[in-house]
């Protein structure tokens, strides 16, 4: 195949233990999947169909030190249990879901907030807001072979030491395959795709300088450091 110029290099994870990475397709996002996190976000945790946004593939990093984003002066934090989907489907039952997984991840969702809030109050689309360059900072996949399929356990992530949000897996109010089976209605998950399974509350504001830990247990830690502003 010939192509204009050359192709950018595919987006991938390490994965624990492995040699081989794993190639990124998509990046599907729960918003508003705990209770608590969707009322601090002024929204009713009311068992509504789940809330689905998206991300570029090339928007992960395992970067540890990264630029401050551009044209914000409010970015957040949201840590979230990632899936990394390895098998096909599309209409798959709740039942059948986790056969689709390949394993888990702990990921942030790094949201320019202030961003978010005009294109909400102007009923716009508020992609610029969540799919700016690394605005998914990831850890290593682990494999489900390895994990299992995690249904409970501590989610957590400190700023520069200071505990902001404490969760629980078990509240989230889609599970892990409820949100695959949910999705599978709408898009043909395929190997490579990533969900992202929703942040407990405490979200809260990321400055230059500030260096945050993530962790959901039985899966993984995360450290990034901001730095100044890109361009700086």
């Amino acid at each position: 195949m010939n192509y204009v110029f050359e192709p950018p290099a595919q987006a991938s994870i390490p994965v624990a233990g492995e040699a081989a990475s794993f190639p990124v397709r998509r990046i599907w996002c729960v918003g508003r999947n705990y209770a608590e996190h969707t009322r601090e976000m002024g929204g009713d945790p009311s068992r509504d169909p789940p809330i689905f946004f998206s991300k570029p593939a090339d928007a992960v990093t395992t970067e540890r030190s990264l630029p401050f984003p551009l044209h914000t002066e409010n970015l957040s934090h949201e840590v979230e249990l990632v899936v990394a989907i390895g098998g096909t489907g599309v209409n798959v039952d709740p039942e059948d879901a986790l056969a689709l997984v390949y394993g888990y991840a702990v990921g942030l969702d790094m949201t320019r907030r202030d961003l978010q809030n005009i294109a909400k109050k102007a009923g716009q689309p508020w992609d610029l807001s969540k799919g700016f360059d690394q605005s998914c900072p990831i850890t290593a996949i682990v494999p489900a072979t390895k994990a299992g399929h995690p249904d409970k356990g501590r989610i957590t992530l400190e700023v520069n030491g200071v505990l902001k949000q404490d969760g629980d897996l078990e509240d989230l109010i889609w599970s892990v395959p409820q949100i695959i089976a949910f999705l599978s209605t709408y898009v043909r998950l395929c190997p490579g795709d990533l969900i992202m399974t929703g942040t407990p509350s405490g979200v809260g504001p990321v400055k230059p300088g500030d260096t945050l830990h993530a962790e959901c247990k039985g899966v993984g830690r995360l450290e990034v450091t901001y730095t100044g502003k890109t361009g700086d």
